[in-house]
């Protein structure tokens, strides 16, 4: 199961880049306040353990900080202890996927991911945190990554998702 708290459009883009790509601080407490009341996130079960999809470490040294982390502290200011940046890994470098095809996607992120540290996923619910659904390739890619190593159960929720 996936949520977002948002539907992307033009100013949900606008936003997220000016976050994503401009580090711009100024929308944290509007992602924060969204995701609290967000009717779809309610859906989702208490996880046993959040995971922000992580970044390549040569896209995380450019880009100075990992979106996913920041919304996972921003979504769940009450569970950091739940969080874990260190289970899931990326890799391998893989270009961005803006503007690749559902096949280029996940052509791009095949085998993109591991699980380091499997004894914190074995038996477990994982909740991934992104900023961006659109296709649901990186979702589905560190899903089945985890259910590898043994979680029971993943879901999802992102900041925005792409419809239509």
């Amino acid at each position: 199961m996936a949520r977002a708290v948002l539907q992307y459009n033009d100013d949900v883009a606008t936003l997220v880049h000016s976050f994503k790509y401009a580090g711009k601080t100024y929308c944290h407490s509007t992602f924060a306040g969204l995701k609290a009341r967000s009717l779809p996130a309610e859906d989702l079960a208490t996880p046993e353990i959040i995971i922000p999809v992580p970044l390549h470490r040569q896209r995380l040294r450019e880009r100075g900080f990992n979106q996913a982390v920041v919304l996972a502290a921003l979504f769940f200011p009450d569970d950091k202890q739940r969080i874990d940046v260190d289970v899931l890994i990326r890799t391998r470098w893989t270009p961005p996927q803006t503007g690749l095809s559902g096949k280029d996607r996940r052509q791009n992120l095949k085998n993109a991911f591991d699980v380091q540290k499997p004894e914190q996923v074995k038996g477990k619910s994982v909740l991934l945190i992104d900023d961006v659904l659109t296709t649901g390739t990186t979702i589905n890619e560190c899903a089945k990554t985890l259910k590898k190593y043994g979680a029971i159960d993943v879901q999802a929720l992102t900041l925005a998702r792409v419809v239509g």
